[in-house]
């Protein structure tokens, strides 16, 4: 029972920093022109970088250690074209998407994941639910943004929609802990599922800068590159 309230505490702490994030978001518009770009290009930034670093440090060495061989690839793979179709789903419908995708695609499944290694690996759940905190803070100031331009809603409106992601956290972590625990292999296909997707988000926020008429292209190629890397790797081990 511990290390369950443990793990419900570290994912609601890790969920709490959406909305933080979006509070934070808030106070950007008091900056100079020239400062509030330069701030919201070093947050997006930091969030690539603690989602990267949870993708190649957690989710991609703990999801090969559970999945055998090159079937560990499919995954990756199918985690990628998920996050592709309702990439294309949602564009079509028009409005914001990028940051609400990546919360929803990395946090929901890494706090299951962190649930389901904590009690075996505590010192590796620790560092996720740090990992997690480190990308919800910057995604959640980087939604509120997305959301100033495409919302009608007050920032109080606003923030309260993603209070409500906060309980998605502890929800997941239980999941993980008296489900997830006992299956290893499943444990490991959605830590690679969710590696996929985020892997393609990221790439998605650089590709409208490439012009070309499909832009989930450029972020569909590079997946298939990673793949093969992966793939050569495992078959190294």
């Amino acid at each position: 029972m511990s290390d369950l309230i443990y793990a419900i505490s570290l994912a609601a702490l890790a969920g709490a920093a959406i909305p933080f994030g979006a509070w934070l978001a808030g106070f950007d518009r008091l900056l100079p022109g020239w400062i509030r770009n330069e701030t919201n290009h070093w947050v997006m930034a930091f969030g690539a970088g603690a989602l990267l670093s949870a993708v190649a440090l957690v989710l991609i060495p703990e999801g090969i250690d559970r999945v055998p061989g090159l079937i560990a690839v499919v995954p990756v793979l199918l985690g990628a074209l998920a996050a592709l179709a309702a990439d294309i789903a949602l564009s079509r419908r028009g409005g914001s998407k990028a940051q609400f995708m990546a919360m929803l695609m990395d946090f929901i499944p890494e706090a299951i994941a962190m649930g389901a290694i904590l009690t075996a690996k505590p010192s590796l759940a620790l560092l996720l639910a740090a990992l997690i905190g480190a990308q919800n803070l910057p995604q959640g100031f980087n939604a509120d943004r997305e959301l100033v331009e495409t919302s009608s809603k007050s920032h109080g409106r606003r923030l309260l929609l993603f209070v409500a992601l906060v309980p998605a956290g502890p929800i997941a972590a239980t999941l993980g802990m008296t489900l997830f625990a006992s299956a290893p292999a499943l444990l490991g296909i959605l830590m690679l599922f969710a590696a996929g997707g985020i892997l393609y988000l990221m790439f998605q926020d650089i590709a409208p800068q490439v012009p070309v008429e499909r832009e989930w292209s450029p972020p569909l190629g590079a997946i298939l590159g990673f793949a093969l890397g992966l793939g050569g790797h495992i078959l190294t081990l």
